[in-house]
């Protein structure tokens, strides 16, 4: 730990210290990079998709989706649709990835949305220590299905304290991701393929 604190030292110094502000080197940290932001329309339909686990804890995609529905739904979305829960093999007993994704995908096309929101969890765990802080990586993107181009794309990590809940941590983490998607009151749905 000397040898990291070190380096964030030198860092520090090399690059000014703003440029070190969000290493995570104390509980409740976070990182996240969003150099892109996008307007939605309140009326375009939007649908969430099976979020990709790539950690090793059983269902921690399904537990994120719980967190980004009400998030997408608090920036003002009223045509947000859930996927159909047949299309995510995510179970306790029949583990799968992401043919899924396509399929879902595939799905919303069927549905006339026009964007889909993705998203992928790479860390859901509590730390190893004495202190167990809670920690969470996740990425977003939005894809306009009009022209199959992403439109939003954004990564990032926390960590909490050694009492916060995991849960708390990854809602906090998913607010903060979309909070890049504005949602346009006055704009007029436009047409899907």
């Amino acid at each position: 730990m000397h040898t990291i604190k070190s380096l964030a030292l030198v860092l520090a110094v090399a690059l000014g210290t703003t440029a070190c502000s969000s290493l995570p080197f104390s509980a409740g940290t976070r990182s996240s990079t969003n150099t892109m932001s996008v307007t939605l329309g309140v009326a375009d339909k939007v649908a969430l998709l099976p979020v990709a686990n790539f950690t090793d804890v059983p269902q921690a995609g399904l537990r994120v989706e719980a967190l980004l529905e009400p998030a997408l739904r608090q920036l003002g979305l009223r045509q947000l649709v859930l996927y159909p829960s047949t299309l995510n093999p995510e179970t306790l007993f029949e583990p799968g990835e992401r043919k899924a994704q396509a399929e879902a995908e595939k799905w919303a096309r069927t549905q006339g949305m026009r964007y889909v929101v993705t998203a992928a969890v790479n860390e859901w765990r509590y730390k190893v220590g004495v202190d167990g802080e809670p920690a969470v990586g996740l990425m977003v993107q939005v894809k306009d299905l009009s022209n199959d181009q992403v439109v939003y794309s954004i990564a990032g990590g926390r960590t909490g304290g050694s009492r916060e809940a995991l849960a708390a941590v990854g809602q906090q983490l998913a607010a903060e991701l979309v909070s890049g998607i504005r949602i346009d009151a006055a704009a007029r749905p436009a047409a899907t393929r």
